[in-house]
């Protein structure tokens, strides 16, 4: 037998050998009639080598870098069956206007065979201002729907069965509130919280690395969302009560790694600060989920995803100590890339959706969204918002990308650039870890800074044309007409809202709303969860902004510190 292993070895080294030989006379043959003035880069600015061989995977291990679909570490997915079982769920990111031009939206949408619903809020409602406050002027309804009070969230939701549909919330800093909020609708139509399927966002940490959507200091924020994982493990077994989110650090300029590792890190820092709250790591981390973007290097995110799949599933099993395999498999959601659509030439952005959603696919991706070709120059009109449903559908039902699991995994590139990947996202881990950790990076800046450097380099390469974006720096029409139609968000939107506003007031019982409002406030000065407090406001009609400013003559404001 040791004869038999000692002569195998020597084969797989002759091999090796004549291979290196080989692949050296093929590159110089290569080099001679290839452009050596070219660079050839990722998005990420990554370099690529001409070709990938069994050189750039000889230390991969099947059964510990990649396994079975469903199988530790999760790399080719998280369920055996994939696709085969079940299609991912189509889900819209939607909300405009008033509450209910979005509920209208949402009927038409789930008429069309959309999946679930995604609630988009406007600008106001993501800092926590009413729709009356004079900040929120020029804003209400206009990049999503106005919130200021239950009454709005039963509107939204009106003739739509909460117990039957699953619902994403995009929301942050209030998203605690908005959570509570939903529970309250539902429990208007006898539906109880644990009968509840959806995802809050909820997701603080990335507002300060890069959306800038924030109202308290880092501290009080991460505990309020602590409050929500702590109120769902308990009441709400269904719903994932923070989408770890990656989308939108990518939008600021970062690289997939990077991308990868911040987002990762953020949601590390989450279950550190439950476990410190007492929570067991199973009880939770089976909820937790992850949203990330797919931008339009197709090989790129799909290693992306497949990376971020087997860093998490080792962090969580050999690190946190999870023992119970759904803990340690990394769900998400994904949404093609906002920041890769152009206002020129608007109908190529059909064409980019259409392949960053196959890379999601071929990624293993449980949801997705895909972008309306219009979205760089308004809210997605209704013929825009069915193109892209549209989209997702032909790739479930005619491009035969579910008939089978992981078609790219063994793929020397593939391979090689996953690898690639984890490696840079483990040296991320490391930094961060030496400057203190995710909170003390934001503080400092550190994290924003290297946003900010893969973002010029990106844009150095556009001004340049060492990168081209087609209709954008090259292959331009002169004198283009945009000729698609634009959703305009009428005016009187803001004056809706405001008359919501007074109508809610005029109903509900001021001094239960100044008691509710003060029982919140003693909750935060005392650390309790913060959830029962807000249901019971909500139950009065307290608004958004009441709420928020309760919680912030508590926890005070932020202010960023300049970033050089």
């Amino acid at each position: 037998m040791a004869e038999i292993k000692n002569q195998s070895a020597a084969s797989d080294q002759q091999f090796e050998d004549a291979l290196k030989k080989a692949h050296r006379e093929w590159k110089a043959a290569a080099d001679r009639s290839a452009n050596a003035k070219k660079k050839y880069v990722t998005v990420s600015s990554a370099p690529i080598d001409p070709l990938y061989t069994p050189e750039h995977v000889k230390d991969m291990d099947f059964f510990r870098d990649l396994n079975f679909p469903g199988e530790f570490p999760y790399t080719r997915g998280v369920h055996a069956s994939m696709y085969r079982g079940k299609p991912w769920t189509m889900r819209q990111f939607s909300g405009m206007g008033t509450p209910e031009q979005t509920n209208e939206r949402y009927h038409y949408l789930l008429s069309q065979g959309q999946h679930g619903l995604s609630v988009a809020f406007d600008l106001p409602t993501l800092m926590g201002y009413d729709s009356d406050h004079p900040r929120s002027l020029g804003e209400v309804g206009k990049c999503g729907v106005a919130v200021d009070t239950l009454l709005d969230m039963e509107k939204i939701f009106d003739g739509i069965d909460l117990a039957k549909i699953s619902t994403s919330m995009t929301i942050n800093a209030p998203a605690a509130i908005l959570l509570a909020m939903y529970i309250v609708v539902a429990e208007k139509q006898g539906v109880s919280m644990d009968k509840l399927s959806g995802t809050l966002q909820n997701d603080i940490l990335k507002e300060y690395i890069a959306q800038k959507e924030w109202i308290y200091p880092p501290e009080p924020s991460v505990q309020l969302i602590v409050d929500t994982i702590e109120f769902g493990t308990k009441h709400m077994p269904l719903w994932n009560t923070i989408s770890i989110s990656g989308y939108h650090i990518r939008e600021a300029g970062s690289t997939a790694a990077q991308e990868l590792a911040f987002t990762l890190a953020d949601g590390f820092t989450y279950i550190e600060k439950s476990i410190e709250r007492g929570l067991d790591v199973d009880d939770f981390a089976p909820r937790l989920s992850f949203f990330f973007s797919a931008h339009m290097d197709f090989f790129e995110e799909i290693a992306k995803y497949r990376a971020a799949r087997r860093i998490y599933a080792k962090r969580m099993r050999d690190k946190y100590g999870a023992k119970n395999p759904r803990s340690w498999m990394l769900r998400f959601h994904t949404q093609t890339a906002g920041c890769s659509l152009n206002a020129q030439q608007p109908e190529l952005n059909l064409v980019r959706t259409a392949l960053e959603g196959l890379s999601a696919v071929l990624g293993g991706t449980q949801s997705l969204h895909t972008n309306a070709m219009d979205e760089t120059l308004a809210l997605p009109s209704d013929k825009a918002a069915l193109l892209a449903l549209r989209t997702q559908q032909v790739l479930a039902h005619e491009t035969g990308v579910v008939n089978t699991i992981d078609p790219l995994g063994g793929s020397y590139f593939v391979e090689a650039l996953t690898s690639r990947i984890e490696a840079e996202a483990e040296a991320y881990f490391d930094e961060i870890d030496r400057r203190g950790g995710v909170m003390a990076c934001i503080e400092e800046g550190y994290l924003q800074r290297e946003l900010a450097r893969a973002a010029y380099i990106y844009q150095q390469e556009i001004d340049s044309k060492e990168r081209i974006i087609v209709g954008v720096n090259d292959y331009v029409l002169e004198n283009e007409k945009i000729e698609i139609p634009i959703l305009v968000i009428d005016p009187e939107v803001e004056a809706k809202q405001c008359a919501s506003i007074k109508k809610a007031k005029s109903i509900r019982n001021d001094k239960r709303v100044a008691e509710t409002l003060e029982e919140l406030r003693q909750a935060c000065r005392d650390n309790k969860n913060r959830m029962p407090f807000l249901i019971n406001c909500v139950r009065e009609y307290c608004t958004l902004g009441e709420m928020c400013l309760a919680m912030q003559d508590v926890f005070g404001d932020y202010v960023e510190p300049p970033i050089i």
